[in-house]
């Protein structure tokens, strides 16, 4: 199976990335009336909160690895086009495709929350497929689609591949690890800079044994400062041995 590690000087490049649960317990704590932090008075307000920042919250580690992985690494060929945006497009339960910027109100998580992501279910299908045709009328023909969510199930592969056919891809790298794992994984691409790579959605193998379990962000971060200060204490020590010899 072909990488997309071959397709490096593509035009552009988006995202698609799968929603966060708005029926759970954070989504019952920003939506509380007696919830007194800024996400959840900015969803009592005439104006709403971002879509993106209310997911991160919701969803914690995963949702915001993937956002972050996306705001990293998003290419759209035309920026200023208004279907395509930043490059980066939510899926939700009822509205479609929607950028992380689109502001929402307590009534509409609460919708959210309502709806049933099934491919069956043509409240969730229909906004669905409308949103993915627009947007690929848009991309250009040599622009990638990457989706970051689920691929072992039908709820979001059955209905944009039946869209984007071939050109719709995944992190090969997300086969076999859970939501948390995946989280973790994108937000140490993203902070690396080094993206991951990619295969096309239809004919891959979308279930596989569990990767090893990825060292927590802490300890690595820990453990690059630590290797920072050996590499600078060897270079004082190249430094001193080069002058002592250049002394005798």
């Amino acid at each position: 199976m072909k990488s997309t590690a071959l397709r490096k000087f593509v035009s552009g490049r988006i995202f698609l990335l799968s929603p966060a649960n708005c029926g759970g317990t954070r989504a019952r704590q920003a939506l509380s009336p007696n919830a007194q932090f800024a996400l959840a008075a900015r969803l009592r307000s005439a104006d709403g909160a971002p879509l993106g920042e209310l997911f991160s919250f919701v969803s914690g580690l995963y949702f915001r690895g993937k956002l972050t992985y996306a705001r990293r690494f998003a290419r759209p060929a035309d920026p200023d086009n208004p279907v395509v945006g930043s490059g980066i497009q939510i899926i939700t339960a009822n509205a479609g495709l929607r950028s992380p910027d689109t502001l929402v109100t307590r009534a509409a998580v609460q919708a959210f929350g309502r709806g049933d992501i099934d491919a069956n279910n043509a409240r969730y299908r229909r906004p669905l497929e409308a949103s993915a045709r627009a947007l690929l009328a848009e991309v250009g023909a040599d622009c990638d689609v990457v989706l970051l969510g689920s691929v072992a199930s039908p709820k979001y592969v059955e209905i944009l591949t039946a869209i984007f056919g071939a050109r719709l891809l995944f992190p090969i790298a997300f086969v076999g690890r859970g939501d948390m794992s995946r989280g973790g994984l994108l937000l140490r691409h993203a902070s690396d800079g080094t993206e991951l790579d990619y295969v096309p959605v239809l004919g891959a193998a979308l279930h596989g044994s569990r990767p090893a379990k990825l060292a927590p962000l802490a300890r690595m971060a820990g453990r690059q400062e630590g290797r920072a200060r050996d590499g600078r204490a060897g270079g004082s020590m190249a430094e001193t041995k080069g002058r002592g010899s250049q002394g005798g």
